[in-house]
């Protein structure tokens, strides 16, 4: 009977890990500048982007991004007062930024944009979410060179840089 229950229990088990593993690889910082081979993901605001001589370049402050349980812990050791008062991060997420520095990225031609919220007709009372709106490269650079109705260098945004390269572009909505 004891090696019955044991083969029920090896499997919970197992499922029992995985969650932990896909838990703790989903609350990570998204903006700690992991690198996994060739590929780098960081999050920025971002200051400028450049199209000359051909290329595309987006000038980014890197940032780090907390979500959750870390944005909790983090919010808590850098404004315990405040993390006292309200419990936890405002909104479910914190933003460290505790560099001015700025670095220049290449962006490639074919760089996927992926969007929550910008004008889409210039009137203030039509602006509204659109999850995960896909945007050529060409209309992000538009769309970023307005702000008359929202400015998009407010929002924070996670970069995928492979070979050196931007490859993806997307948009953190922030309440």
């Amino acid at each position: 009977m004891l090696k019955h229950k044991n083969v029920y229990l090896f499997p919970v088990l197992v499922l029992l890990f995985l969650s932990l593993v896909t838990t703790a690889s989903t609350t990570m910082t998204t903006a700690d500048a992991r690198s996994t081979g060739n590929i780098q993901h960081l999050t920025v605001y971002i200051h400028a982007i450049d199209t000359s001589s051909g290329k595309t370049t987006l000038t980014g402050d890197e940032i780090e991004w907390y979500e959750g349980a870390a944005a909790d812990a983090v919010f808590a050791e850098r404004e315990p007062e405040s993390a006292a008062e309200i419990g936890g991060a405002p909104d479910g997420y914190y933003i460290v930024n505790d560099s001015d520095s700025l670095n220049t990225y290449t962006v490639a031609p074919d760089a996927k944009v992926t969007m929550q919220i910008y004008d889409h007709t210039g009137n203030l009372e039509d602006l509204d979410v659109n999850w995960n709106e896909a945007l050529t490269l060409e209309q992000f650079i538009h769309e970023f060179a307005k702000t008359d109705v929202f400015d998009l260098s407010q929002s924070p945004y996670h970069l995928t840089i492979k070979d050196g390269q931007i490859v993806s572009i997307v948009q953190q909505y922030t309440p």
